[in-house]
């Protein structure tokens, strides 16, 4: 545990005028009335140290997302001397809170924060917060009977920032055919920075394995006990596992929305134009400011279809993804049905079974209607097509 950095408390129950003292180191604490407010260095955000009935609370407000915070004790200040009170506590980007009783018949205990290194985000994802969301349809006009208005509560996972690409597909699917992974389509691709499409929910699945395998992670599918490999078997998720996934529906709207709540378009907005999106502009919507009239977009409408674009080529959203509206529809591990959208929920992963799979985010050949955050679409699990393709999600296992 990296404590360079200490918020420090003296509770003394033989002097209560000594119980408010505040010990600081690296920072600057105001005392009042038992509480302790310190200005941390700017790269922490400034907890904050209060006692309430007995009992000390710390609270960090926000956390940092992927920190270590742990609270420790001490009676005497030396050295090897403090212990840690309760679990460590990863901060998810929102107000965090720990606690601890304070014990009066000492006559005196030191408390500090303990600050362990950010948790090292994968090259290539961004860490999307535990948090609740409102997932749904926001538009009160009219709103969508297939993706009510509900909130959901996810954990924290990894998703890529980027689509798949034909390059990054081949050069997996390559290693795959060598160890096991024998019946990976080829996929197409328009370029090699372009995203992968026509894989079907089954290709993305065993390639997952197979990247993770690759990189040495521990694979998510299993078939009966092993690793899925190859086939259409129905796979069961170890959502445990430290290896490449598709993410859910749940996880990949709140992704989607980049932290920003009641907005049709991961921009953040409520309009849409070919800035921010590559797909078919139409008269239709009024939240269609692109200006063309039933047009692909006009840079990537080149030679034959589809006419995708390279990833990574329009801004990200609040949580550093690309092309969450648009380019390539992206498959998620759900059955199509209705049991993700009960309110209240947590982490929900779909139906048990079904017949077709969720595929989200419109794509280069859909309307601004299509691209919209809310809008679900699925498709058979063994079908393919050149606007469908996949980004890769990871469990946050710290």
């Amino acid at each position: 545990m990296n404590t360079s950095q200490l918020i420090l408390h003296s509770e003394n129950a033989l002097h209560p005028p000594l119980r408010a003292l505040v010990f600081f180191l690296f920072g600057v604490l105001a005392v009042l009335n038992g509480a302790a407010t310190p200005i941390a260095p700017s790269e922490l955000a400034a907890p904050k140290i209060e006692r309430v009935a007995g009992t000390l609370y710390f609270r960090v407000q926000p956390s940092v997302a992927g920190r270590r915070y742990q609270l420790q004790y001490s009676d005497t200040m030396g050295v090897g001397s403090w212990l840690n009170i309760g679990e460590v506590a990863i901060g998810n980007g929102s107000n965090l809170e720990m606690t601890t009783p304070f014990t009066a018949a000492v006559s005196k205990r030191f408390f500090r924060l303990a600050l362990d290194g950010v948790v090292v985000v994968p090259e290539g994802f961004s860490l999307i917060p535990a948090s609740s969301f409102i997932m749904g349809d926001s538009d009160s006009a009219s709103p969508d009977p297939l993706a009510p208005r509900v909130t959901v509560t996810a954990s924290a996972f990894y998703i890529e920032k980027h689509e798949v690409t034909k390059a990054l597909w081949d050069n997996v699917r390559i290693w795959g055919a060598t160890n096991g992974y024998t019946d990976l389509r080829t996929g197409g691709g328009k370029g090699s920075d372009h995203p992968v499409q026509t894989v079907s929910w089954y290709d993305a699945v065993k390639w997952c394995n197979a990247r993770s395998q690759k990189d040495g992670l521990a694979p998510v599918y299993t078939v009966s006990g092993a690793v899925m490999k190859i086939g259409v078997a129905e796979p069961i998720a170890n959502w445990s596992a430290n290896g490449y996934r598709l993410p859910t529906e749940a996880e990949w709207e709140k992704a989607a929305r980049g932290g920003v709540s009641g907005r049709r378009f991961p921009s953040g907005s409520n309009a849409i134009n070919h800035n921010q999106a590559n797909y078919r502009a139409t008269p239709l919507y009024s939240y269609d400011l692109s200006g063309a009239v039933n047009n692909y977009h006009p840079i990537y409408a080149t030679g034959l279809t589809p006419y995708t674009s390279p990833v990574g080529s329009f801004p990200f959203n609040g949580y550093e993804l690309n092309e969450m509206a648009g380019n390539v529809s992206e498959w998620c591990w759900d059955w199509y049905g209705d049991s993700t959208y009960q309110n209240n929920s947590s982490d929900p992963r779909g139906p048990t079974s079904g017949s077709s799979r969720v595929h989200r985010g419109g794509n280069w050949i859909a309307d601004a209607f299509s691209c919209r955050v809310a809008l679900r679409a699925s498709s058979a699990p063994t079908s393919s097509n050149n606007y469908t393709g996949f980004r890769v999600a990871r469990s946050s296992v710290p």
